[in-house]
C-alpha cells in the first residue's frame, strides 16, 4: 500500500514531459548513429558484459562481482576507444550550425540525370571516379586543399574531369546543389579497414568521408567499372543506373 500511495502521489508536470522527450531524442540519435554498423554489435556485447555485475550481485557471486566491478571501472575508456569514429561523427553533427543553411548561398537541386549520365560513360570504360555530394554539413574544409571549379554540374564536365591524364582526374569532385564547387579534393581514408572489402584508395576514401560527414559519395572502380555509394560509413556496391537514381532520390528528393 505504501508503494501505491507513493505512486499516486507522483505529479507529472510539463518539465517531466520535456525531460522524457529529450532523453528519448538522445537515445534515438545514438541508436540511429549506431544502426547498421559493427558498433551496434559491440554495444550489445558491452551491455551484456556490464550486466554481469548486477547479476553477480543478485546471485551473491563475490568473485564474479569483483571482476565485473573492475570491468565497469574501465568500461568508459573502452567505449571511447571502440566508438571513437561514432563519437567524432556525432559531435560533428551536433556541432553543425543549424543556421548555416540560411546563410549558405542558394544551391539548386542535385542534378540526378547529369550524374547518372556521367556514370554511364565512366563505368563501362573503367574510368575511376569519386564524387562527393554535400548534404547538410558543409564540406568547406575539403575545398581548401582542392582546385576551385564553381561550374554547373553537367555529364560532359564530370567525364572531362575524371578522364585519365586530365589535370584534375585524381581526387574527388565536390558537388553542392547543382554546382561543382571543387575538384582534385582529397578525402579522409577510413581508419577501420574491413578485410571483406578488397578495395583501393577511392573506396576507402568514400567510406572515410561518409564516416566524417553526411555527404553522399559515389565511387566508380577502375578495376571492374562497378558503381558504389557510401553513406554513414556503409558502402553499397554493384549499383546500376536505376538503383543509383533511387538512392539519389531518397537522399536529395526528386529532380525538378
Amino acid at each position: 500500500m505504501r508503494n501505491i500511495d507513493r505512486f499516486l502521489a507522483l505529479q507529472f508536470t510539463w518539465r517531466d514531459a520535456v525531460d522524457v522527450v529529450i532523453v528519448a531524442f538522445v537515445l534515438y540519435g545514438i541508436l540511429t548513429l549506431l544502426r547498421g554498423t559493427r558498433a551496434m554489435q559491440i554495444s550489445i556485447g558491452l551491455v551484456v558484459l556490464a550486466s554481469t555485475f548486477f547479476i553477480a550481485r543478485e546471485l551473491d557471486l563475490p568473485a564474479l562481482e569483483a571482476i565485473s566491478r573492475q570491468i565497469l571501472f574501465y568500461l568508459p575508456f573502452a567505449i571511447i576507444v571502440l566508438f571513437q569514429q561514432e563519437i567524432r561523427r556525432g559531435l560533428a553533427r551536433m556541432g553543425g550550425n543549424p543556421l548555416a543553411a540560411i546563410f549558405r548561398p542558394h544551391a539548386g537541386r542535385v542534378p540526378h540525370n547529369a550524374i547518372l549520365n556521367a556514370c554511364d560513360v565512366l563505368a563501362p570504360k573503367h574510368i575511376g571516379a569519386l564524387i562527393a555530394i554535400e548534404g547538410d554539413q558543409i564540406l568547406r574544409a575539403y575545398e581548401e586543399g582542392a582546385k576551385p571549379v564553381d561550374a554547373v554540374v553537367t555529364a560532359e564536365l564530370l567525364v572531362t574531369i575524371f578522364t585519365p591524364g586530365a589535370p584534375l582526374h585524381d581526387g574527388a569532385v565536390l558537388i553542392r546543389g547543382n554546382r561543382i564547387v571543387a575538384a582534385n579534393a582529397f578525402l579522409p581514408l577510413t581508419a577501420t579497414p574491413d578485410p571483406r572489402l578488397a578495395h583501393g584508395t577511392r573506396h576507402r576514401a568514400a567510406i572515410g568521408m561518409s564516416e566524417e560527414s553526411d555527404a553522399f559519395i559515389i565511387v566508380i572502380s577502375e578495376e571492374n567499372g562497378s558503381i558504389a555509394v557510401a553513406q554513414e560509413g556503409v558502402l553499397t556496391e554493384n549499383l546500376d543506373r536505376e538503383s543509383l537514381r533511387a538512392r539519389l532520390v531518397e537522399r536529395f528528393g526528386p529532380e525538378r
